[in-house]
């Protein structure tokens, strides 16, 4: 049997390339989108379709791998022109009605959270659909398995599809042509432990290609869930080396910003790769969310 094509829509959030993507793919009835980016992507994600001869009023289903801005935030406004949403039971309520989300995300980015994220609409309920963890979704001949991977998100669902994992963000971060992975953990939700299980759960599954939503299409999935295995145990590592000091948070930041540009000067990454990786994933958060993880998880008492 043919493969059925699966294509990167590059959202070209904050105007750059290779940071956010939507995930399409076409059948008899319109079109499938494997998450829906945010907000402030919608042109971004019209002018994709468009390339494609599709409008968003042909877009019948989404797929989200979570409900953090960046992943699920045009959600709402894609159910408006007609699609139905699939998202985590965790996450279906925030997605119905989106206040503390929206309120939680508003504490972290200040008045920069309307030019980063734009508008985040609710979904209305019966437009909502809620699979359980490994309940096939079935759309049309096209068959998808929801696997319950959380770790960086409580509510994180990947999606086997053929051959291709689509991993949200549990698969890490890569941009293409660079054999480079970082890890994404932001508040509130990190659990390192449950990450790992995460991946070796993954690991049981049969696929050839990984699709994390920053950014592509890879064809070497066990490298890359070995690099994020290792990212894990690296941070692991440096929250016991940092945090005994108790360092302020400001500190904390640039200690794990200067931790992850070293990494990246390692391999020869230049500045302007760099800077396209702290896009898709602010090392500043990962700090915030690593921080958040000890205090719950690992600090003594």
């Amino acid at each position: 049997m043919a493969k059925t094509r699966v294509i990167t829509l590059d959202l070209n959030f904050q105007g750059r390339p290779h940071a956010i993507a939507a995930y399409l793919i076409k059948y008899a009835d319109g079109a499938i989108l494997i998450e829906s980016g945010p907000g402030s992507t919608l042109s971004g994600l019209e002018a994709g379709l468009a390339k494609e001869g599709l409008s968003p009023r042909d877009v019948t289903h989404v797929l989200l791998t979570h409900i953090h801005l960046d992943h699920a935030g045009a959600a709402g406004w894609l159910a408006r022109q007609g699609a139905q949403i699939y998202v985590h039971p965790i996450g279906a309520p925030h997605m119905i009605n989106p206040e503390k989300l929206l309120v939680s995300a508003a504490r972290i980015y200040g008045d920069r959270m309307d030019s980063l994220w734009g508008e985040f609409l609710p979904v209305p309920e019966d437009q909502l659909k809620v699979p359980n963890d490994a309940e096939e979704i079935v759309i049309g001949n096209l068959r998808f398995l929801p696997i319950n991977t959380p770790g960086h998100a409580e509510h994180h669902y990947s999606y086997l599809f053929e051959d291709v994992l689509f991993s949200g963000d549990v698969g890490g971060v890569r941009i293409p042509g660079y054999r480079y992975l970082r890890v994404p953990m932001p508040p509130p939700e990190l659990h390192i432990e449950r990450w790992h299980e995460s991946i070796a759960r993954l690991r049981r599954e049969k696929f050839t290609h990984v699709a994390p939503t920053h950014f592509g299409i890879f064809d070497d999935p066990q490298w890359q869930l070995d690099e994020v295995e290792k990212g894990l145990h690296s941070a692991s590592r440096w929250l016991e080396e940092t945090m005994p000091a108790n360092p302020p948070i400001e500190e904390l930041r640039q200690s794990f910003t200067d931790w992850m540009l070293r990494e990246g000067e390692k391999i020869g990454l230049d500045e302007d790769v760099m800077n396209a990786y702290e896009l898709a994933n602010p090392p500043g958060m990962s700090a915030d969310g690593l921080l958040r993880y000890w205090k719950k998880f690992r600090s003594a008492g």
